[in-house]
């Protein structure tokens, strides 16, 4: 009886994968000699400076060749104009810490095994949502060695989705009954450690992720092969001791460090101690304690149409069936949300006064933080905890671009990527407006116009002219 079900849905998945190729199939081609110009709205460029006011920007190929007031730019005559008066253009967002795994399922017990088989039409869904979402560029921090492969699809600009780094599965001493064996590799010994190590880097990972159980030692050992291999560390880590074991270990970035309240406030030793060494923070700081106490006050979020209608079939039924009642805090993944919130305001804090860098990553696919709308409730939570507008909207471009190692994206300036989003709005004004976005444009590839995806404008004119 299992084996069927299991069957049945591994079909389900290929058939709803196969409907998902055939829309997408219908994608912009490269943006090869193709010129674009957004003309008329206020200009955010990345960086910690005021904003340029009824600016463009003109597009050629996936370069930004100019950029500045729209009366000082030449607008070449064979450019596709997009206005955007009355809106706010900005780099895309880079999200630091993405699950392309997961999709927000309330509960992972039930998800995984759903998950083998239809790993491929998850991948897609989760792309596609955070492109749409605003979120050009990013990391994924665990998943199996099949994103690998998909990440290569997606940086070809085959599929949509954000340009992305991986780190395949994570390296850790524990192993987590629920998950599937190809989400992890484990290790007993430093040495296992370091060996486990060249195998992901050997396989074409971007990044490495450390998760719980690793000790100094083994960040030593990790270190001494991912070090001179050029490959960067991410560190799961919350406990202050943990904290700075990985830290003496050689960790590059620290995630969810902080993460709203998960533990006590650190000691100021230690966040001294990072921000003056100029240590990444990824907090992930909305992740349960905003979007939880959000999800109480206005449970409909669950079923918003502008979320539930961008999961194909199969994956809607999965993610609707995890909360059919009305009482998801009792999930086990929110048993300590209660005590996190209390500890949030200070542990959140700490980092943003001590002038840490500080990128935005906001775990994105856990429980109830859905791809759709992860990025804006991120950026404004570190608003809520202490950050200015813009400090908030650099760290979530430049900065966030900078700590994974994208030198041409995150900022809107000739000569770099273009990797371009427009809001409804004034960010600066209500940093929310982020969650309007109404134009995503990546690579130079125009993939959402006036709010709508592309490849739904070209199946509805496919469908108009086949009428």
């Amino acid at each position: 009886m299992m084996v069927s079900a299991r069957r049945s849905a591994r079909m389900t998945g290929v058939l709803a994968l196969a409907v998902f190729a055939a829309l997408i199939a219908v994608l912009p081609a490269a943006a090869q000699g193709r010129t674009i110009a957004l003309v008329g709205g206020q200009l955010l460029d990345g960086y910690e400076a005021n904003p340029i006011h009824h600016a463009a920007v003109v597009i050629e190929g996936n370069r930004i060749v100019a950029v500045g007031p729209a009366a000082e730019i030449e607008i070449p005559p064979d450019a596709e104009v997009i206005d955007t008066r009355g809106k706010t253009m900005m780099p895309g967002m880079v999200d630091a810490h993405v699950h392309i795994m997961i999709l927000g399922h309330g509960d992972y017990a039930d998800w995984f095994p759903w998950f083998e088989g239809n790993d491929d039409l998850v991948y897609e869904t989760s792309a596609k949502q955070l492109l749409m979402a605003g979120v050009t560029a990013g990391v994924d921090l665990s998943a199996p060695m099949s994103s690998l492969a998909f990440r290569d699809r997606v940086n070809r600009n085959e599929v949509p989705g954000p340009r992305l780094l991986v780190s395949g599965p994570w390296v850790t001493r524990y192993a987590w009954d629920f998950l599937p064996d190809e989400l992890r590799v484990l290790h007993r010994t430093p040495e296992e450690a370091a060996e486990r190590t060249r195998m992901l880097i050997d396989a074409g990972v971007d990044v490495i992720k450390t998760w719980i159980g690793t000790t100094e030692e083994d960040m030593r050992a990790i270190k001494s092969v991912a070090g001179p291999a050029g490959v960067p560390i991410h560190c799961h880590v919350y406990e202050e001791e943990v904290v700075w074991g990985a830290i003496r270990g050689g960790c590059d970035v620290l995630q969810h460090a902080g993460s709203g309240g998960s533990v006590p406030a650190y000691s100021q030793e230690l966040v001294d101690h990072i921000a003056m060494e100029g240590i990444p923070v990824v907090q992930t700081i909305s992740h349960r304690i905003w979007v939880y106490p959000a999800t109480l006050e206005f449970p409909e979020r669950l079923w918003d149409p502008d979320i539930i209608n961008s999961f194909p079939e199969p994956i809607r039924e999965q993610v609707l069936s995890s909360y059919t009642k009305d009482d998801f805090w009792r999930k086990p993944y929110f048993r300590s949300t209660p005590r996190q919130i209390r500890n949030s305001e200070r542990a959140a804090r700490q980092f943003i006064d001590a002038d840490a860098v500080m990128a935005m990553g906001t775990d994105t696919g856990s429980p109830l933080n859905f791809h759709a709308e992860s990025a804006w409730r991120e950026v404004s939570a570190l608003v809520d905890m202490g950050m200015t507008e813009i400090e908030a909207i650099s760290a979530a471009t430049k900065v966030s671009a900078q700590v994974l190692g994208l030198r041409e994206t995150g900022t809107i300036e000739p000569g770099k990527l273009a990797d371009i989003i427009v809001v409804d709005g004034n960010p600066l004004f209500d940093i929310n407006v982020l969650g309007y976005v109404t134009d995503v444009i990546k690579d130079g590839i125009i993939y959402k116009r006036n709010g709508v995806p592309v490849w739904e404008m070209n199946r509805a004119q496919t469908s108009t002219s086949g009428s």
